[in-house]
């Protein structure tokens, strides 16, 4: 695939000066899909690489017995501080920019710094029908799928909504993967987290349950330590939408830290579930972790990645690792599964192990990192061709110029 995205918008907001951005990295079947984050600095150099990643998520989910095709990767970003007073008014305006590429290409949900409640009222303000609208033509039954994934977004497990569950999740299987490949056992296997979030958070809860022991977790403020562990529960009830803990629900055993004191944490497996570029050449040398998941998107620079991989460090990448949230989606609006809890973390159990074991078993059988399998593994199910073709009702031109998934037996039409 080439380097160069389809399609980069920058956006300056008229009101406060703040900077947005939009790339559509590629379309398949005339859409793309990645969320918009927002957080102080974001630049468009972070956003490209984020589409880029999101192409390769969704290639990676493709199954030809599925109804749901995967579609093209694109991200939006907005260099804000989530937290400021001017930040939905910021939002609102960002997305009323780019109202016509909403409705025609991109297809986008909440990311780093936004919540999806938050994403859907901005949307609403910004007159579009929906964060998601541009797929809505490819729908068999666009009531019937649209009333799905409402129903899907309802819906909570313990205190938790599914929407937010089920990309910690997928990280967390992954972890458990590699865990169980290496013949480690899952109890008291030590985690430390930078990110309470909605996927650090879920991530958490997922390895809790699962017997690891949560020994470290960072959010704003700080880093909250116990070496016997944390009471996860109690700190994902303590939480504020941003993820940040109220110490008043801290333990006695329980002690605070530096906000950076999560990267040298004594554990085994270390979780960057918060910000990009986490993970530099500065400070890898910290980690004492033998595993690290990318919950986050870009956490661990390369040649951080580089460094870490020479003294035993395994990476496991958020192309896998953080995958899930964007299939869930897609698999509950085009019908794979319903609105439904157990169905949802059965297909997201199933998913992730095919995709990490068969990650590791290639950088196993090739000599090389996760990171380079995943990407061999994309490049086998993303081969592209350009097609002149009707991609959908409502198309700008009468004939658009469309990347395809070769082999896409779906998309019929392209001849």
């Amino acid at each position: 695939m080439s380097t160069a995205p389809l399609l980069s918008v920058g956006w300056t907001d008229h009101v406060t000066g703040r900077r947005g951005h939009l790339v559509v990295d590629r379309l398949v079947r005339g859409v793309a899909s990645g969320g918009l984050r927002m957080r102080e600095g974001c630049t468009a150099e972070e956003v490209a690489g984020l589409a880029r990643g999101m192409t390769m998520k969704e290639a990676l989910h493709y199954d030809p017995t599925a109804r749901y095709v995967p579609l093209g990767g694109a991200k939006g970003g907005i260099d804000c501080d989530p937290r400021s007073p001017e930040a939905y008014g910021v939002l609102v305006r960002y997305l009323r920019a780019m109202r016509p590429y909403v409705e025609r290409f991109w297809t986008t949900g909440e990311d780093l710094g936004l919540t999806q409640d938050l994403v859907d009222r901005a949307v609403a303000e910004a007159g579009l029908e929906s964060s998601v609208q541009a797929v809505y033509p490819l729908l068999d039954d666009e009531a019937a799928a649209r009333k799905r994934l409402a129903d899907a977004f309802a819906i909570e497990v313990d205190g938790i909504g599914l929407d937010e569950l089920v990309g910690g999740l997928g990280v967390a299987e992954s972890v458990l993967v590699a865990l169980d490949r290496a013949g480690r056992g899952h109890a008291g296997t030590r985690v430390s987290l930078q990110g309470l979030g909605t996927m650090g958070g879920a991530t958490a809860r997922f390895l809790a349950r699962a017997g690891l022991r949560v020994v470290a977790v960072a959010d704003v403020r700080g880093t909250i330590v116990n070496p016997d562990g944390l009471d996860v529960e109690a700190l994902l009830a303590a939480r504020d939408a941003h993820g940040t803990v109220d110490r008043s629900a801290l333990r006695p055993g329980d002690r605070e830290e530096a906000g950076d004191a999560w990267l040298s944490a004594d554990a085994e497996v270390l979780v960057p579930a918060a910000v990009s570029y986490a993970i530099d050449a500065g400070n890898q040398a910290r980690v004492t972790a033998r595993w690290i998941a990318e919950a986050a998107n870009m956490p661990v620079l390369p040649d951080a990645e580089e460094a870490l991989s020479a003294r035993g460090v395994t990476v496991l990448p958020d192309v896998v690792v953080n995958s899930c949230t964007n299939a869930w989606w897609w698999w509950t609006l085009f019908g794979d599964i319903e609105a439904d809890a157990e169905q949802a973390f059965d297909r997201v159990r199933g998913a992730m192990r095919t995709l990490a074991a068969g990650m590791l078993d290639r950088a196993a059988a090739d000599g090389t990192t996760p990171r380079a399998a995943a990407h061999a593994l994309v490049a086998e199910r993303l081969p592209v061709r350009l097609v002149l073709s009707r991609p959908r009702p409502g198309a700008v031109d009468d004939h658009a110029l469309v990347m395809c998934c070769v082999g896409c037996t779906a998309w019929r039409e392209c001849g």
